[in-house]
């Protein structure tokens, strides 16, 4: 049944008879709908889930399915990003610190806010897991010019971007590796001051194995800082809606609180969160740009592809960013959060 929805809703979108309003009911719908399932049983049945998938995050490979992330979203022509993403290409939550702050100036707020967050110095042996489009390595290697970082990426296309950037902006300080997470292994294991990632985890599946392996990739007085997109109290995988098939193929909503079951090897050091409406402003401007050229966005998602399906995948990116706009701006951005971390090696 839900394969025959989501044929109808594909439809729906290639030929864009569904109004945002209507897309957006939905999506708000959809996170009380949320909410609700995630709450039954009472705090007995929350107890028993939270179990569950603790048990879960603590076995087996430590990604399910990482081919997934690069052709739902990695492999994706890089014009594309480039369409849709501020200057920067962060693609994760960005720090709106006023009404009138601009999706550049977010991005750059929110990589100072992280490395201050991660007490990043000059001179720091950097290990950057899932470096995206480089946002994040790029910055480290313009800000912190004697620092040596070494990024980490599950894609060719971003890895050659990166590399392109940093040739291009005159960056010799960092390295870019393209690696399948399960089987990373860093050049200088026991020798970073700082293990740094931005919305990775959430594609994680056994974070304690891959908890164990970055303590040991840490110096002694090491530290690893995070950036997660968190729920504030419900833990949940994304299975059985179109998202989850869509974006996020075996992927993890966190709780603000999962993380503090994982200490076998690192210790929470301190936490930090950033409301949801942060994210929901960071969304809302990628769509602004999406819609603001989309004979350009349809042109670049047609490479290669038959129009009637480049058109069903742009409706699928707006659907996307209107869903998770949502989502992160519901009842106020008092639920679905933006959360730091930062531990220490035990």
């Amino acid at each position: 049944m839900s394969a025959l929805r989501y044929r109808a809703l594909d439809v729906a979108l290639r030929h864009q008879i569904a109004p945002d309003a209507l897309l957006r009911a939905g999506s708000r719908w959809g996170a009380g709908d949320r909410e609700r399932k995630e709450s039954r049983g009472g705090v007995e049945g929350q107890e028993q889930r939270l179990k569950a998938l603790i048990e879960r995050m603590s076995t087996g490979e430590v990604a399910e399915v990482p081919e997934k992330a690069n052709e739902q979203h990695y492999e994706l022509p890089e014009a594309f990003f480039g369409l849709v993403l501020g200057p920067r290409r962060k693609y994760s939550g960005c720090l709106f610190e006023t009404e009138t702050t601009t999706l550049e100036q977010a991005e750059e707020a929110m990589l100072a806010l992280s490395c201050r967050r991660a007490q990043v110095q000059d001179g720091m042996e950097i290990l950057e897991l899932g470096c995206g489009w480089g946002s994040l390595t790029l910055w480290l290697g313009e800000q912190y010019p004697n620092a040596r970082i070494t990024a980490v990426s599950n894609s060719h296309g971003q890895r050659g971007y990166i590399e392109s950037e940093a040739e291009r902006r005159g960056i010799t300080n960092l390295n870019v590796i393209t690696a399948d997470v399960n089987d990373f292994t860093p050049p200088h294991p026991g020798s970073y001051d700082r293990v740094m990632s931005i919305e990775m985890f959430e594609h994680m599946r056994n974070w304690k194995e891959l908890l164990r392996r970055v303590s040991t990739w840490l110096k002694s007085d090491g530290k690893c800082w995070l950036h997660v997109f968190t729920h504030r109290d419900h833990p949940y995988l994304f299975e059985g809606t179109w998202a989850a098939e869509r974006f996020f193929t075996a992927g993890l909503m966190p709780s603000h609180e999962l993380f503090s079951f994982f200490q076998e090897d690192l210790v929470l050091a301190d936490r930090w969160v950033v409301p949801g409406t942060h994210y929901a402003r960071t969304l809302q401007e990628w769509l602004k740009r999406l819609d603001a050229d989309p004979e350009r966005a349809l042109t670049i998602l047609g490479e290669g592809r038959p129009r009637a399906e480049a058109k069903t995948l742009l409706g699928g990116w707006r659907l996307f960013l209107l869903s998770t706009d949502e989502l992160w701006g519901y009842k106020g951005g008092n639920h679905w959060l933006v959360s730091h971390y930062l531990f220490e090696n035990r």
